[in-house]
């Protein structure tokens, strides 16, 4: 349980300069030294019954550590003394310092909050009353879970009739046509979610066998980076397109195509994928090239 003390516990002190419904401020001292003031801001309405906001500003000599102490003091205060269940703070891209004082705080990033230029970009980070004390194991993993980069992962499947052709997906998006699947969705694994893609898109179900290769995907016009798994989804007669009912937000048509008609209008990463497959130079791991925008 939080106590009022636990402000001025150790070479750390939080000492209140104004308290209201609307603010709550602190001066942050360190071995009695003055080095920034932390603030606790309700949310508006309602919601600030239960939750708010905390915003720092201290000296550029203040290290991350000794920041990130007084921020959890704040945030314990919030839970204890004025009954929140929950602080957020954002954060500007870029601002290091800041972010390390958070994390190390407890604090665990929820998203990125985009702003008009020239506004810089925020990161929105918070923390639960009901989170793990941050020096527990349970409680550094999350943190540093919430921290990671997340890599884009996509699945797609090479689909071939009785005369080799293989199957290519017009789409509603792009000018160029691709190999059926799609992205796959956080705790799905590849296969799973390339089934699960194509029972959306095709209306057909697929069994998975082996991976063809992993192509890594570089930025392309407005995507990110992304690893794609390709995996060997058999045989099916070229009537079987007859029987597919297509997602037609996102599926225009599908296609069978040799490798000619794939080099007309397929995006260069399947073009290459492709070309490698046939020529039997595809390896289990490639990089795409950069394609035109």
């Amino acid at each position: 349980m939080f106590v009022t003390d636990n402000l001025t516990a150790g070479a750390i002190e939080l000492r209140p300069t104004s308290g209201s419904t609307e603010f709550h401020g602190f001066a942050v001292f360190e071995h009695d030294k003055r080095i920034g003031t932390i603030a606790l801001a309700p949310s508006p309405g309602k919601r600030g019954k239960t939750e708010g906001s905390v915003r720092w500003n201290f000296v550029e000599s203040a290290n991350a550590f000794v920041m990130s102490q007084a921020i959890a003091r704040a945030n314990g205060y919030a839970f204890s003394e004025l009954g929140w269940d929950r602080v957020e703070t954002r954060i500007m891209e870029g601002n290091e310092s800041d972010w390390r004082a958070a994390s190390i705080s407890g604090m665990r990033k929820e998203g990125v909050l985009r702003q008009p230029t020239p506004k810089p970009t925020e990161l929105l980070l918070a923390r639960l009353a009901t989170d793990p004390d941050v020096m527990s194991k349970e409680g550094f993993v999350a943190i540093l879970n919430a921290g990671l980069p997340r890599k884009r992962v996509i699945g797609q499947g090479l689909i071939r009739n009785e005369r080799g052709e293989y199957l290519l997906c017009q789409l509603t998006y792009k000018n160029e046509w691709d190999l059926p699947g799609g992205v796959i969705e956080v705790g799905e694994s590849p296969a799973t979610g390339l089934v699960r893609e194509l029972e959306e898109e095709l209306g057909a179900t697929f069994e998975v066998h082996d991976l063809v290769t992993m192509n890594w995907l570089p930025p392309w016009r407005a995507w990110d980076d992304a690893c794609l798994f390709v995996f060997d989804l058999g045989q099916i007669d070229s009537a079987a397109v007859d029987r597919m009912v297509l997602q037609k937000s996102e599926i225009a048509n599908v296609h069978w195509c040799d490798l000619d008609a794939a080099r007309e209008h397929a995006t260069g990463a399947t073009i290459e994928l492709l070309t490698a497959y046939e020529a039997g130079t595809l390896t289990p791991y490639r990089e795409a090239p950069t394609q035109p925008e």
